[in-house]
């Protein structure tokens, strides 16, 4: 799973790396579920992030992961 942010559009893409997205579906006012042909979730994009979610924080709990920090 990759956690990709994008200032210039303040959107927050949460990349589940299971397929291509074939469907998309707004669920609620800027947060749209992307899907495969198979029907599976691959992916959730939210606009206008930094006014839905504290970016300043992320918190991973008893994630069995490799953790790997990228910098802008």
């Amino acid at each position: 799973m990759k956690l990709n942010y994008y200032p210039d559009t303040d959107s927050l893409y949460i990349d589940l790396g299971k397929g291509t997205s074939a469907e998309s579906r707004e669920v609620s006012q800027g947060v749209v579920l992307d899907y495969d042909a198979g029907g599976n979730l691959v992916g959730i994009d939210i606009d206008n992030a930094s006014r839905k979610l504290d970016l300043k924080e992320l918190v991973l709990s008893k994630l069995p992961a490799d953790i790997q920090t990228l910098s802008a």
